[in-house]
């Protein structure tokens, strides 16, 4: 495993545009994008954090955006490491208000992605800690 500037991979720019509220970061995302979050020891519904196409995945997003981050996001810190063939193992760390909760949190989340041609077309999160700010 190879560390790499998470600015170069499309998970990095895809999370660079997530926290940016920029929508173009959906050119970005696979017409048959495998995408889902899970989170570790919670008791939060995530079962609809999923999608199978973009335009899925736009509608998901747009409800995580009013339901999970009424106020956007912070990242703290995001590091990528090469796994080689195209995927990556992207730790990411971010502040936000957490509308679930109505309150300031952290939390640490692992990525596994895959890019295809600079496209990213696999994407499971796993959320290890919502933790009060």
């Amino acid at each position: 495993m190879t560390p790499v500037k998470s600015e170069t991979t499309a998970i990095g720019e895809v999370l660079t545009k997530f926290v940016a509220s920029d929508p173009s970061m959906f050119e970005l995302i696979s017409d048959d994008i495998n995408f889902r979050i899970d989170h570790f020891r919670d008791d939060a519904d995530t079962s609809w954090q999923q999608a199978t196409s973009r335009e899925g995945m736009m509608a998901m997003i747009e409800r995580l955006g009013r339901e999970v981050f009424p106020k956007g996001t912070e990242a703290l810190s995001v590091e990528t490491l090469v796994l080689g063939d195209g995927w990556h193992l992207t730790q990411f760390n971010q502040r936000f208000f957490y509308g679930v909760r109505q309150r300031d949190v952290t939390s640490l989340t692992y990525i596994i992605s895959h890019e295809t041609d600079g496209v990213m077309d696999f994407f499971r999160e796993t959320v290890t800690t919502i933790l009060d700010a």
